[in-house]
Formats: C-alpha cells, structure tokens, sequence
C-alpha cells in the first residue's frame, strides 16, 4: 500500500496494470480530502505522454520497477476524460468511483436511533438503498434519489461559523474566540523528462590534397671535343662503322596508403544546473474587523 511518505518515490515512476504491461509515468498524486491518504494518481498515456488518466492507488503495490494498479491497461485508456487540475470535484471523483467499480470514498458514521442500536438504510420513493449518510466534516451524503452531494462549505472539510459564535452544524463554540485564518505557499519542485541526447557514429568522405614531389630521368646529349688524351679511345675501332648504345631511364610515381588510426573518445555526461524560477501566485487570508469597540481597527 501507498502511503504519504512514498509519495517523492511514486512521481516520475512506470506503471504498469495487473498483467505487467506498462501504462505510462506517474504525474501527480491527489490525497483523500478526509483522510489526507494516497486516492488516485495521474499517469501520462499517449504516443508523447500528452494525456492524463486518473488511476486508483489506494490498492496499489510500490515496486523497484515502479507503481503497479490492479487495474487493466485498457481500463485506464478509457477512463473518463477529467483534467488534471489539483483538485478533484465531488462530482469528478464520483465519476470515477463508478467507472472503476469502488466504493464512494470514506465511510462516514452510521445513523443510529434512539436505543443506540444501527438504523435501516435510507430509501427513496423507489425503493432503493441509499448509502450512509456522513456527518458535517466535509465528508459526503446521498440524496434520496443516490446521488452523492456535498454538505462541505467553500473551504471543504471545515465547519463554518456565523456571527453568533455558534458553528454553522447548530453545535456550541468552544470559546468566545474566533479564528483567523491565511494560505501559505508550499512551493517545491517535481523531477520531469524534458528531452534526450545521444551519440550516433556515422562515416563520411572528405577529399584531401597534399603536394609530394616526385624526380624523373630525362636523356641529355652531351658534346664533347676530342684531344690529345682520348684520342687514342675515339679511334679504337673501324674508321667508319655503325653502332647503338641504350640508357634505362627512371621516375618516381605517387603512391597512397591509407590507414585507420584512433584520434579521441567521446562520451556523453550530464551535469545539473541550477536556475531559479520566480513563482508568483494569489494567496487568501482573513482579517477580522472589530465593532463597537472604542477604537475600531483591522486585526
């Protein structure tokens, strides 16, 4: 069972149905109003995570893999189409109750007669069985005809007083004071997917140039008069004769060679930077006006 102080473990988390079949990623935790427990929770479906379904978690298993609802993946796909906007209506979450079969919230305290002992079900002029009335905390009731309404005033869960000092169920105050009341901002921060990095290794071709010189043989005639001292040389042999002499000639031609060599790794790391993000928001708090005191003022 999912309690409150799992919650930071349940965002961002898979779930996945009864068979193991992955529905989405956790969003958002919505807590019962009368008991402050785990009820639902918002799972992102969709080919980018862009819808919003709400699961019930109060018989949900907390896993190393993630959440696991006892509920099936087709189930929750079609769930009624509720937005995710931090709170949920009487109306919104008796929706919900019906489509997944559960029981209207919490039980609230049995209507009893005079002698103490429990009473019978309320009937409508149908004849059909209502549920148990709740009391004045906020908590739910049914009308004759079964459907649920709300005895809660504006702030929910929380009795109002009139001017009188008595509360507004009829019950005396405690005392002769009155409570004032403000919102406080509890801001903090949720861990989401905000995109993905990754490194592909792809080849391609670049023509390079580079200049290496290269030496050649060329034939060059070369003239040269006779003297005194090859005289006798030149005039070894006939005196008129013909004769051939042949001279190999070289040159260098460019060669390529190609080879694979390592240059540098390359690895993705992640780093957290820390930003700071201005929050403004609307809070409401009482103020309480004297009247007919000397000095009327503004507590």
């Amino acid at each position: 069972m999912i309690g409150t102080e799992t919650l930071d473990r349940v965002i961002g988390k898979d779930v996945y149905d009864e068979s193991g079949d992955k529905i989405g990623a956790a969003s958002e935790v919505y807590l019962d109003d009368a008991t402050g427990q785990p009820e639902w929770i918002t799972v992102r479906t969709g080919l980018f995570g862009t819808k919003e379904s709400f699961v019930p978690i109060h018989d949900a298993d907390l896993t190393d893999d993630g959440v696991r609802v006892p509920v099936s993946k087709a189930t929750v796909k079609d769930a009624p189409k509720i937005d995710a906007d931090g709170h949920l209506s009487p109306q919104e979450e008796d929706e919900l109750y019906r489509y997944y079969g559960m029981g209207a919230g919490t039980a609230g305290t049995d209507l009893r007669d005079d002698a103490g002992t429990a009473g019978t079900d309320l009937h409508d002029d149908a004849g059909t069985a209502g549920t148990d009335l709740r009391d004045d905390a906020g908590t739910r009731t049914r009308t004759d005809a079964g459907i649920d309404t709300h005895m809660a005033d504006d702030a929910r869960g929380t009795t109002g007083r009139d001017t009188t000092g008595r509360d507004t169920t009829g019950r005396d105050a405690p005392d002769d004071a009155m409570t004032r009341s403000e919102e406080r901002l509890d801001v903090g921060t949720r861990r989401e997917e905000v995109g993905r990095a990754r490194l592909r290794k792809y080849v391609v071709t670049e023509n390079v140039t580079q200049t290496v010189p290269v030496s050649r043989e060329e034939v060059r005639v070369e003239r040269e008069p006779i003297t005194d001292a090859d005289r006798g040389a030149a005039l070894d042999g006939p005196a008129i004769s013909e004769e051939e002499h042949e001279v190999t000639l070289h040159a260098e031609r460019p060669v390529v060679e190609k080879e694979a060599v390592p240059v540098e790794r390359v690895r993705l790391d992640r780093e957290t930077v820390t930003d700071e993000a201005r929050i403004s928001e609307d809070v409401r708090k009482e103020q309480i006006d004297t009247d007919g005191t000397d000095a009327g003022r503004r507590i």
